[in-house]
């Protein structure tokens, strides 16, 4: 049996395969974080339009977080992934990777490595 639907982008109509949990495919959207709800979004995204949407909803959260508030975030509680997501946990910047403060903020705490990107400071 073929355990990969397709399925059609509420946000900009395309067609893309889609993996289904309970069976041995498990979706590509399960590589994203798993964040709060996406606004205004009915149904499934394609890999591009659901990337998009998660960065966009963490750059809003990461935006209300203070050296003050953030050892009490939400994203400390996320379930751990060793996968990290180009544009969202951390970008490249000649040749070299560039933690977000997304990334930190999952991490709980500072590293005391003097990133960046650090929430904690």
């Amino acid at each position: 049996m073929n355990s990969v639907r397709e399925k059609t982008c509420s946000v900009c109509q395309n067609t893309f395969g889609c993996g289904n949990p309970s069976e041995t495919v498990r979706c590509w959207c399960n590589e994203l974080p798993p964040i709060f709800n996406l606004d205004n979004i009915t149904d499934c995204l394609c890999p591009k339009c659901l990337k998009q949407a998660t960065i966009k909803k963490i750059d809003d959260y990461v935006s209300t977080i203070s050296p003050e508030n953030s050892r009490n975030n939400i994203a400390k509680d996320l379930p751990k992934t060793t996968q990290l997501v180009e544009d969202i946990d951390y970008y490249l910047e000649n040749g070299n990777y560039v933690f977000s403060k997304w990334f930190h903020l999952k991490r709980g705490s500072c590293c005391g490595n003097k990133c960046r990107h650090c929430p904690y400071n």
